[in-house]
């Protein structure tokens, strides 16, 4: 899997995963444990490959 996925793209991704995983862990009410899909965006910006990048032929990276 080549990187597609730029510098400011990974970030937002990122932060939203913590977000998320931090509503999963804290939030309260019946709907927090949704939070989980968090690892979703977390593990795609740690890594730098994105799948829907990958489908559509985005790559939001200089030197990809």
């Amino acid at each position: 899997m080549k990187k597609n996925m730029g510098v400011a793209q990974r970030a937002i991704w990122v932060i939203l995963g913590l977000v998320l995983v931090a509503w999963a862990l804290f939030g309260s009410g019946p709907y927090h444990v949704w939070g989980w899909i968090g690892i979703v965006p977390l593990a795609t910006g740690a890594i730098g490959w994105c799948a829907i990048n990958a489908i559509f032929g985005i790559k939001t990276c200089k030197d990809c």
